[in-house]
Parts: C-alpha cells; structure tokens; sequence
C-alpha cells in the first residue's frame, strides 16, 4: 500500500470547502477555518480566472472575526481594566495586521521564487525555512510544516471546545428559565437563579446532534448551514447592539487598570478573537483583483478592531462586574433575548460543521491512506465522530468558556498571529541584506508573543486548577 505524508498537496478538498465560503457567508471562525487550507485561484472553461471581487472579499473578512471569543471581549476588558483593556485590544489588533501583512509579503515572495501559484501558511513555513541561511533549519524544513498544522488542529478543535460550552450555557439559561420570562426586558441583575441541571448535561445532549451534524460531507449542504449561521449571527448581533446603546450606566468604580493576573486573561481572549492570520493567503489567491487585497484587508480590519472596541468597552461598561464568560448571558430575561441567545446558539452549531472540516481534513487523509480500502469508509466516520467526542469531553471537564478561550488563544493562537510571521520574514529575506531595524522589530514582536504565550497558558491552567479544587470542595461538602 502506498502511504503519502501527513500534509498533502492536493488542495482539490480544500477547494471544495473553501468554495462553501464562496458561495454563502460564514459567520465567524467558519471562514477562518476555511481559510487555513491551502486553495488555488479556480477557473471557468474558458481558462478565466473566476474571483472574489472587493466586497466580497471584505464581507468574509469580517465575518471570519465574529464568533465565541467575540462576545468574550467585555470580560476580556474586564480582565484588563476599562483603560488598559480598549488600548491593548488596539494595541493586539494592530500588531496582529502586521503579522498578517508579513505572511503575505513572505508568501508573495516565495511564490516568485519558486514560481508558484499559491502557498498557503504551512508551505510557506517549509519553504522559508528551506532556504534560510542556517543549515539545520533547512534540513527540518518540514517540521515546519508539521509544526503549523499540529497549531491549526489545535486551535480548531480548541474552537470547537468552545462552541459546546457556549451552547450549554445559553441553553441553561433558556431551558430552566422560561417560568420567569417575561415580555418586559429588565436587567439580568434582578434575577438570580440556581441551575437545576448542570451544564455538562446540555453539553452532551448536544453532542449526538453534532455527531450527526459532522457526517454531511456535501458541498451543497454545508453551503445551506453556513447561509444559515450567518443569518442568526447577525441578527443576534443587531440585537446584541441595540441593547448595549441604551442606557449605559455610570460606572464609577469601575477600575481603569486591573491586576496583571488577569490581564494575562485578557491576551488569551484577544489573541483568540483575532485569530485570523491563516486566512488571508486563501482569501488573497480568490480575489479577482489580487492587487487590492492590501487596501481591503487594512479597512477590514480597521473595522473590526472598532467593532471589539466598541463591544468590549460597552458591555463591560453595560453590566460592570457583572460581566460573564459571553454577554448573551447579561442579556435581560425576557422573551425577545431568550430569542437572541437561542438564534446566536443556532448559528454556533451549524458554525461548528464547517469549523470542524479544517482538522478533519488534516487527519482524516492521513489515517485513511493507512487501511484497507474496504475499511476507509468506517474509519473516517469512526475518526469524525471521535474528534467530536474529543472536543465534547473537553468542555465537560473544563466548563468555563473564558478560560478555555483564553488557554486556546494563549497556546496556539498567539503562535499562529504573534510567533510564527516575524520569524517566517527573517528566514525568508535574511540573506537578502535585511535591515537591522527589520531585525529587531520582528524579534521584539515574536517574543512579546512567547512571553504572552508563556504567562498566559500558566494564568489559564492556575484558574483552570483553583476551578477544579473549589468544585471538589463543594462536592465533599455535600456528602458531609
């Protein structure tokens, strides 16, 4: 039997996936997840090149950065101060368009001279360091490669995790509450309740349905349930808005600085909600245009960095220390909100199909090529639904979305936005007299991203085991 490595170079699968994007929008990190694989510009008969025009191209843009770790942003701001919290996000969000104009002048640069059409985020890493001047790092080139995938898997899955227990908590609150909804909206705060099931139930009712869900291979199909993501997205979002604006209290006491411990907090969560580097080599090879990929990219994410601004600092302006893990759950208990997290809940699990096709279609391949051709069939359904049993039992022995989201965005998340570009651009054009200042930019980003990386993934596994303590404490207490 013929095996064939880990990272194939046949994009004909991710074409396929990339090509759901094309056709209806993706809410958040589905167009991500899409954009991580590598694609090729498509053509008609006729041999034209058939591509995304200028609006197009920004509309995925800014759905790709609308998600879970979006509607954490206003703890996010809590973690960092109602100060520190918008500057640093401008801060990150500044620094994370820079990494991704780095991948695309390292990218552009290796496809003229290898005089190729297209390489996507792991290629270029190979290919980078395949011809850096050090020769050790030239002969584990394709660690390189490894390397970005085993990041990618890691994020998606970690995404994936994510959607289970944001799903849970919003079906809690709508399930057990519906007894004290009301057609009147009053804020959250005047209600306080005792969940009756715990949310680790919700999340594995959910987790046949997601089974089920992560069968349907069609094109077609997955191009119906991204149509319809994004329609209860957005329409959640609007809402979401809308009750932000009115009325926004007077904070006083809210602190401008908070402690560094949290703040650590605060990078995962940032970090993870601009995870977006991995998609614009997909999205710039399907632009009909290639050329004006830089000016939408740079409005594009001018406006999404207002729009995690303007989230994060109203909602934590809106519910002060009240904030929770995703502000759905701040919403008021009435019946026009129940409708919101229901519909935003709607929009994640059709999302977490087309999320889950990125790892997917790295390990599937290459465990499939590995049996019989008889067995290929039950192999990649068994694969399938363990992957998302993997990301089920995950939630439920971690449930609390904001430190996931944080630990996620901390470990591989920085490495994708922060680490990886600057060190991809000395690879490719240090023997190219490269400037010092150049250098040293490049250096100092990289290891604000490892330091990052470093601080929070500890912060994150300290609150994640100070979590673990307490809920064994209480359950002693109760068999006391």
């Amino acid at each position: 039997m013929v095996k064939t490595p880990l990272l194939r170079k046949d994009a004909s699968c991710e074409w396929n996936f990339f090509s759901v994007s094309k056709n209806s929008s993706q809410s958040s990190s589905s167009s991500s997840s899409s954009s991580h694989r590598s694609v090729s510009p498509r053509k008609d008969p006729q041999g034209e090149v058939d591509g995304l025009l200028f609006m197009q191209i920004f509309i995925h843009l800014l759905k790709s950065n609308i998600g879970t770790g979006f509607l954490g942003l206003p703890l996010a701001v809590k973690n960092a101060g109602l100060l520190v919290g918008p500057v640093s996000l401008l801060a990150i969000g500044v620094l994370t368009v820079h990494c991704m104009d780095i991948l695309l002048n390292c990218a552009s640069h290796l496809t003229q001279r290898l005089q190729r059409s297209f390489v996507n985020y792991e290629e270029t890493t190979m290919y980078s360091l395949e011809t850096c001047p050090n020769p050790w790092l030239r002969t584990h080139s394709v660690w390189g490669r490894y390397i970005v995938s085993f990041l990618l898997i890691v994020t998606q899955l970690g995404f994936c995790s994510a959607y289970f227990m944001f799903m849970a908590d919003n079906l809690q609150q709508i399930v057990e509450e519906p007894h004290f909804t009301s057609n009147i909206c009053q804020p959250r705060k005047s209600l306080v309740m005792t969940p009756v099931l715990d949310a680790r139930f919700y999340m594995l009712t959910v987790l046949p349905f997601l089974i089920l869900l992560v069968l349907v291979q069609n094109p077609q199909v997955l191009s119906v349930f991204s149509t319809l993501a994004t329609i209860t997205t957005l329409g959640s979002l609007a809402l979401i808005f809308e009750y932000l604006i009115q009325e926004i209290p007077r904070h006083s006491s809210l602190p401008l600085v908070a402690s560094w411990k949290t703040f650590l907090l605060f990078f995962g969560t940032a970090i993870f909600t601009f995870e977006g580097v991995g998609m614009v080599l997909p999205l710039k090879s399907q632009m009909k245009s290639p050329q004006q990929f830089p000016a939408v990219l740079y409005l594009g994410m001018s406006f999404v960095i207002s729009l995690y601004i303007c989230l994060g600092t109203l909602g934590y302006m809106k519910f002060g220390s009240d904030t929770q893990p995703s502000i759905t759950l701040n919403l008021p208990n009435c019946w026009l909100y129940q409708s919101v997290k229901l519909m935003y809940s709607v929009g994640i699990f059709f999302t977490y199909a087309l999320q889950f096709h990125v790892p997917a279609e790295i390990i599937i391949p290459y465990i499939i090529e590995r049996v019989s051709e008889n067995w290929a069939l039950f192999v990649d359904l068994t694969v399938r639904t363990a992957l998302v049993c993997l990301t089920c039992f995950s939630a439920v022995l971690i449930p609390r979305l904001d430190l996931v989201i944080s630990l996620v965005g901390s470990v591989s998340s920085s490495a994708l936005a922060l680490i990886i570009p600057p060190l991809l651009e000395i690879t490719t054009f240090y023997s190219e007299n490269m400037s010092c200042v150049t250098i040293a930019k490049d250096v100092m980003i990289s290891i604000l991203g490892l330091l990052g990386c470093v601080f929070g993934t500890y912060q994150a596994l300290y609150e994640m085991t100070q979590q673990a303590h307490l809920s064994m404490a209480n359950s002693t207490k109760g068999y006391m």
